[in-house]
């Protein structure tokens, strides 16, 4: 097990952690030059900062054969299990486990009932923020609450305007459930759109909402396509 004060201090550099968001954006594996001519580092530098990331195993790095001969490429990418942090130490897993097995078996109505509360959740959450904002007029300023808020659990918004209107596009590469997916991914899915949607309703007049990927099909991310009304 990880120290949590070696995880805290690797991830207290300001450059070290941008460059764990970058790898966890783009989910893709990146080299050392890669990380050095993106952030405008020496390669060396670079190398220490993934060398501290692999430490604390947020990112993971394996060896590419180039096919040319020599010595193989090390590549850097976001590692599948993550880590998570409490204090006193907590584990949830098991809990989330039974409250998944007692939903199941009570049924449908019961599955519908904590979509209402993920539903209500989300809104909430949005609601808090406005109060603490200032006036908030804007579609822009929407938006910014928005991100401010998807971006504490991964989400990436970005905005088409076309003639019918605006799009909002969610992608998503950090699921947090991840390492649930494969027994419970219809369930978890069916809450986070619940919690999402919620958000989204708090901020803007929604005429549709579409998932375009899913991390669940074997997708890269999770990625939404959101039509508001200004």
């Amino acid at each position: 097990m990880i120290h949590p004060l070696k995880i805290t201090s690797t991830l207290a550099d300001e450059t070290r952690y941008s460059i764990y968001e970058y790898i966890l954006q783009h989910q893709k594996p990146v080299t050392v030059q890669h990380i050095a001519d993106t952030f405008h580092i020496h390669p060396n530098v670079a190398r220490l900062h993934l060398t501290k990331l692999t430490e604390i195993a947020v990112i993971k790095a394996e060896f590419e054969k180039t096919g040319k001969g020599g010595r193989p490429g090390r590549i850097y990418s976001a590692s599948d299990t993550g880590v998570s942090l409490s204090f006193p130490r907590q584990d949830f897993h098991h809990l989330v486990t039974w409250l998944f097995a007692l939903l199941k078996k009570l049924g449908p109505e019961a599955v519908e009932a904590c979509k209402e509360i993920a539903y209500a959740n989300g809104k909430e959450n949005i609601e808090k923020m406005l109060s603490l904002s200032l006036r908030v007029t804007t579609f822009e300023q929407r938006v910014e609450i928005l991100t401010d808020s998807a971006s504490l659990i991964g989400y990436a918004v970005n905005i088409e305007t076309t003639e019918q209107g605006r799009t909002l596009y969610f992608s998503y590469y950090n699921c947090p459930y991840r390492s649930m997916l494969a027994e419970e991914g219809p369930l978890i899915c069916a809450l986070h759109e619940a919690y999402l949607q919620g958000q989204l309703e708090a901020l803007f007049d929604v005429s549709d909402f579409t998932q375009i990927s899913s991390m669940q099909r074997n997708c890269e991310n999770c990625l939404y396509a959101i039509k508001v009304r200004d």
